[in-house]
C-alpha cells in the first residue's frame, strides 16, 4: 500500500462526519457577518487565502525545525517558532472559513489536518515556554517540525488532490466553443429565471432579462455546483446568481464576484440572436461585457 492510500481512507472515514458536523456548525455561527467571510476566504484578493498565510506558518516552523536539527543559532529558531506561532492566527481563522464551506470528503481529511496542526502548534509553544525558562527545546522543536510536514502534506491533498481552494472553472475559457453555438430559440426563454443551456459540449446558464440575454458558465469555480439552480438576485442595482450550495453570488454581466466562498470569477459568454435564436460563444476579451 502506498502512503497516500492512506490518505485517501480518510476521505472514507464517516466516523469523522460527527465531529466535523460540529466544527462546521461552530464556525458558521461565528461568520454570519459576510465581510468577515469573504475576508477570511480571499474574496478581496481573488485568491483563497488560507494557502497563502500557510506559506509563512508553514515556512517559519519548518525553518525553525532544520536550524535546531543541524545545531544553529537557537536565537534565530525562536524567533521563527515566535512569528510561526503568530502566523497561526490568520491562517487558522481562513482555514476554517474554507472547511465550512467544503464537502463531507473535504472536511474528514481537513478535520485531521486541522489536529494535526493543532498538535504541531501546542509543541512549539511547549518550545517558547520551555526557552522562556532557559531550557533548550531543540528536539521538541524537530518533532514539531516533523508533525508540522505531515499537516501540509494534508493540506497539500486538499488543495491538489479535492481540489479545495481551486479554481473548478478556469478550463471553461479554455473548452469552451470559440464559434458561435446556437442555444435555441430566444423566445423559449423564461423572464427572469436562470436555464441550462449547452454551448457546443459546454454546460451554460442562460437568464432573459425582457430584451437583455446573458450567457455564463453553469458550473461555479467554487466547487463545481450547478449554477442555473441558483437564485437570482441584486448587488446595487446590478443582476446577481447566487451559487445553489455554498452561497457564493456573480454578477451576471461580468462574472465579478460579490460574495465568496469563490474568489475567482464565474466564466461569461458572448451572446447574440439571430433570426430568433440564441447564439454564444467563449467570451474572448475578459471583463469586457456580454452584448
Amino acid at each position: 500500500m502506498r502512503p497516500f492510500d492512506n490518505i485517501v481512507a480518510l476521505e472514507q472515514a464517516q466516523i469523522l462526519d460527527r465531529p466535523a458536523a460540529v466544527a462546521r456548525g461552530v464556525v458558521q455561527r461565528l461568520l454570519r457577518r459576510p465581510a468577515i467571510k469573504d475576508a477570511l476566504h480571499g474574496v478581496w484578493l481573488g485568491h483563497p487565502l488560507h494557502p497563502a498565510l500557510a506559506q509563512l506558518t508553514l515556512g517559519s516552523f519548518l525553518s525553525a525545525a532544520l536550524i535546531d536539527l543541524v545545531g544553529a543559532g537557537r536565537r534565530e529558531s525562536t524567533g521563527l517558532i515566535t512569528l510561526g506561532v503568530a502566523a497561526t492566527v490568520p491562517t487558522v481563522a481562513a482555514g476554517w472559513a474554507d472547511f465550512a464551506d467544503s464537502h463531507e470528503e473535504q472536511q474528514r481529511v481537513g478535520l485531521v489536518h486541522a489536529a494535526t496542526n493543532t498538535v504541531a502548534v501546542t509543541c512549539f509553544l511547549a518550545v517558547l515556554a520551555r526557552r522562556a525558562r532557559g531550557g533548550d527545546g531543540r528536539a521538541l522543536s524537530v518533532t514539531a517540525g516533523a508533525i508540522s510536514g505531515l499537516a501540509a502534506v494534508l493540506g497539500g491533498h486538499l488543495s491538489y488532490r479535492q481540489a479545495l481552494g481551486a479554481n473548478h472553472a478556469e478550463d471553461i475559457p479554455h473548452i469552451g466553443p470559440g464559434d458561435w453555438q446556437t442555444l435555441g430559440p430566444a423566445a423559449d426563454l423564461p423572464d427572469g429565471h436562470p436555464v441550462r443551456r449547452h454551448a457546443g459540449d459546454t454546460p451554460v446558464l442562460v437568464l432573459r432579462r425582457g430584451d437583455v440575454v446573458s450567457v455564463l458558465s453553469d458550473r461555479c469555480p467554487h466547487l463545481s455546483a450547478p449554477m442555473h439552480e441558483g437564485e437570482i438576485d441584486e448587488d446595487h442595482g446590478v443582476p446577481t446568481v447566487v451559487c445553489p450550495w455554498h452561497g457564493s453570488e456573480f454578477r451576471i454581466p461580468d462574472g465579478t464576484v460579490v460574495h465568496g466562498p469563490a474568489t475567482a470569477p464565474l466564466p461569461c459568454f458572448e451572446s447574440r440572436v439571430i433570426a430568433g435564436n440564441l447564439q454564444a460563444r467563449v467570451r474572448t476579451i475578459p471583463g469586457v461585457p456580454a452584448s
